[in-house]
C-alpha cells in the first residue's frame, strides 16, 4: 500500500514540476509584454 502512495505521489510531483517549467516563463513573457505595454 505504501509504494502504491509513493508511485503516485511521484507522478503527481513530476506533473506538478513539469507545469510549473512551462508556466514560469509563459508568465515571466506575460509580465514582460505588460510592462514594456505600460511603459510606452
Amino acid at each position: 500500500m505504501a509504494s502504491q502512495d509513493m508511485e503516485s505521489a511521484e507522478r503527481t510531483y513530476g506533473s506538478f514540476i513539469t507545469l510549473l517549467k512551462v508556466a514560469i516563463p509563459v508568465i515571466a513573457i506575460t509580465i514582460l509584454i505588460i510592462l514594456v505595454l505600460i511603459a510606452d
